[in-house]
């Protein structure tokens, strides 16, 4: 007979919430994204941001940002104002305080040129945003699964 051992269950009070940085201009994908996340099985805490400076601002934990949480997660979408999503991914993974924070790359292009680029850039994977309501939620709730349920994630992106 084989002796069961019952898991330990965690108080909700002792789990840390992960922290995504969502870097993302159009207000229905946030919203979309938000509306998915909200229903996860997983604790997390989404900070939005709208353009590719602020992210770094953010990021680098200058100005108003200078007691920023560290996010364990970034969703990048490419075609962002001030600075684009491929110049934010470039920052990030040259910059050794925050490169090892996995970034994905969530974007509306299927050039096969932005796929290269942002694989060249380090990004951890790049999806296409669907187009389509049900498969876009479908989409982040996969991203979700996999990088917050699956994937261990480094402490606040160092290691």
């Amino acid at each position: 007979m084989t002796e069961r051992k019952e898991q330990p269950i965690m108080a909700p009070e002792l789990v840390k919430p992960i922290e995504i940085l969502l870097v993302e201009d159009n207000p229905g994908d946030v919203r979309l994204t938000m509306e998915a996340l909200k229903e996860a099985k997983v604790m997390n805490h989404l900070t939005v941001l709208k353009d590719g400076e602020e992210a770094l601002t953010y990021l680098r934990r200058q100005g108003p940002y200078a007691k920023a949480k560290r996010p364990h997660l970034i969703l990048l979408d490419l075609n962002l104002p001030r600075k684009d999503g491929r110049e934010v991914l470039a920052h990030i993974k040259a910059d050794e305080a925050i490169k090892r924070i996995p970034v994905v790359v969530l974007t509306t292009s299927q050039d096969e040129q932005d796929v290269l680029k942002s694989y060249n850039l380090h990004a951890n994977c790049y999806i296409t945003k669907p187009v389509d309501l049900d498969q876009f939620i479908k989409v982040v709730r996969s991203i979700e699964d996999f990088w917050l349920g699956i994937v261990v994630l480094p402490v606040n992106g160092k290691g």
